[in-house]
């Protein structure tokens, strides 16, 4: 049976004693005067920072709901200015970097202005595929936009090992594109589970992972991948997986699996204003700890 423990709800501002060192901790806030200190403190025992943020949803359309896709360059001009005073050493999206168009030119349109704001970030840049990335475009056309070869693969920084998942997919392993899907039907077919299982196995380090749609809530209509249960299955017999960060339903959410933390990022699209916004650092310390840094809307969280 699972061990799941779960929490959505905000962290307030406390002090912990741990270690001799005073803890400061705060939900959601601009990293303050103590905070930075803190951090700074922590630095000697890092491995490597890398800088987060996800559905960012770019378009060159009127708001709907809470979305307001034309805001999205100003939210992540702002982000890359926190970014560069941290200094990470690469930036991942975590998946709808776009929203839908009503033709294939529009949506190139969107893809190139919105990539051209994501290049600007420090360091190398990481895509998961998000389902809004593929509504109208190919896999291909998408991946041609943004520079990279391959939906899902893995990479090393300073031996920690970083996995990027693609769940867009069909049962049959059709990918998604053009309109062929309905989104609540996220699969990860049986080609990519093989490759996982081999790239676990042959790891060097702690593993953490990048994926779109939820693996922590098997059998949700809405957000969940249909066979989470079985990759989940995948990262806890590997003995690797630190964490799991996901996007998709657009709220702070954190649930620990078996030892494993499911972290769900804030959605940059959600909501008008400067103010409305969610981005992170995430610093892996030596000893596999893991600390999110978050940024207006987007929760902290200390994992030791």
């Amino acid at each position: 049976m699972s061990n799941i423990l779960h929490s959505s709800r905000p962290l307030s501002r406390r002090a912990i004693l741990r270690g001799g060192t005073l803890l400061l901790t705060c939900g959601g806030l601009e990293l303050s005067a103590a905070a930075r200190l803190l951090a700074d403190d922590k630095t000697k025992s890092r491995r490597v920072r890398l800088a987060v943020l996800t559905d960012m949803h770019f378009a060159d359309k009127a708001p709907a709901g809470s979305r307001h896709y034309r805001e999205t360059i100003g939210k992540l001009a702002a982000a890359a200015e926190q970014f560069a005073k941290d200094k990470p050493e690469f930036t991942v999206e975590l998946g709808d970097f776009i929203d839908a168009a009503d033709s294939v030119k529009t949506e190139l349109g969107y893809l190139k202005k919105i990539q051209r704001e994501f290049a600007a970030l420090p360091g190398e840049k990481h895509y998961v595929l998000g389902n809004h990335c593929v509504y109208t475009l190919t896999k291909q056309e998408f991946l041609d936009g943004v520079e990279r070869k391959k939906s899902y693969y893995s990479f090393d920084k300073r031996g920690v090992h970083f996995v990027v998942l693609d769940a867009c997919y069909l049962k049959d392993g059709t990918p998604y594109g053009r309109k062929n899907f309905v989104w609540t039907d996220p699969n990860i077919p049986g080609q990519q589970i093989e490759w996982l299982k081999k790239d676990l196995a042959e790891a060097k380090g702690k593993v953490v992972v990048f994926v779109h749609q939820r693996l922590d809530l098997p059998g949700d209509s809405h957000y969940a991948i249909n066979n989470a249960v079985q990759v989940r299955r995948v990262l806890e017999q590997s003995g690797k997986v630190l964490a799991v960060l996901q996007g998709h339903s657009h709220k702070n959410y954190v649930t620990e699996i078996n030892g494993i933390h499911y972290c769900v990022m804030r959605a940059m699209i959600e909501g008008s204003g400067a103010a409305q916004n969610g981005y992170s650092t995430m610093d892996v310390s030596a000893e596999g700890a893991i600390r999110i840094t978050g940024f207006r809307d987007q929760q902290n969280y200390d994992w030791s």
